[in-house]
C-alpha cells in the first residue's frame, strides 16, 4: 500500500452546501485532530455513541483512535464533516470507510453529532461517500447498523439504499446500495486522490 502524505491529503477536501445555505467541509482526519476528534465522540450522547460502535463505549480506545488519525493504512479511511461555529472550526459529524479490490465493495460507517443532527448533515455526508465510492470504482457501497437505529435507518432509505440480514448477526441490519457507473460529474475531490493512488501503485 503506498502511504498518503499529509500534503495529499490536504489538497482532497470537499465543500458541500446544505439545504439551509450553510456550508459544510469533508476533509480526512489528520494527526492533529486527534483530540477534537475524542472529544466530539465524548460529547455524542450514549446512545448514538452505542449506535456508532455497536457497543457501550466512553470514547475511542487509545489503539483505534490512532487507526482513525492515520488515514490510508491497511485502505482504511477516515473523514471529518466540520463547521466554522462562533468562529471555530467545529467537528459536526464522522465516518470511516474501507475499499476491498477483491470485491469491488465500499464498506463505511459514520455518525452525527446530536446537536447538529436534522439539518441535513447526514445526507451531504452520505452523498460524499457515495462519490468516494464511485471514485475508487466499487460496484457497491454498504453498511450495518443495529435494528434499533431509527435514525440511520430512515437516511439510509432516504438515500435509495435496499436493506437485507447482515451476515452473522440478527441484531444487525445491512444496508446497500449498488453502483453502476461512475457520476458523470464527480463532486468530490476523491475522484483526484484514487485516480493519484492507482497511478502510485501501479508505479510500485
Amino acid at each position: 500500500m503506498t502511504a498518503l502524505r499529509l500534503n495529499d491529503l490536504r489538497q482532497h477536501s470537499d465543500i458541500v452546501r446544505l439545504r439551509n445555505g450553510n456550508s459544510l467541509t469533508v476533509r480526512f482526519v489528520e494527526p492533529r485532530d486527534a483530540d477534537a476528534l475524542q472529544g466530539y465522540f465524548r460529547a455524542l450522547s450514549v446512545r448514538s455513541r452505542y449506535n456508532r460502535f455497536l457497543g457501550a463505549i466512553s470514547e475511542l480506545p487509545q489503539t483505534e483512535l490512532d487507526h482513525f488519525v492515520h488515514v490510508g493504512e491497511a485502505d482504511r479511511f477516515s473523514v471529518v464533516a466540520v463547521m466554522m461555529h462562533d468562529g471555530i472550526e467545529t467537528i459536526v459529524g464522522e465516518a470511516r470507510y474501507a475499499f476491498d479490490t477483491d470485491t469491488a465493495s465500499f464498506e463505511f460507517g459514520l455518525s452525527i453529532d446530536d446537536r447538529w443532527q436534522g439539518q441535513g448533515i447526514g445526507s451531504a455526508l452520505l452523498r460524499n461517500l457515495e462519490c468516494r465510492a464511485a471514485a475508487f470504482g466499487a460496484g457497491r457501497l454498504f453498511g450495518d447498523t443495529l435494528r434499533s437505529n431509527d435514525v440511520m435507518i430512515a437516511l439510509a432509505r432516504k438515500s435509495g439504499f435496499a436493506f437485507a440480514n447482515s451476515p452473522g448477526d440478527w441484531k444487525l441490519v445491512r444496508f446497500e446500495k449498488h453502483i453502476d457507473a461512475a457520476p458523470q460529474e464527480i463532486p468530490c475531490a476523491s475522484w483526484r486522490l484514487a485516480a493519484q493512488r492507482r497511478t502510485l501503485q501501479a508505479a510500485v
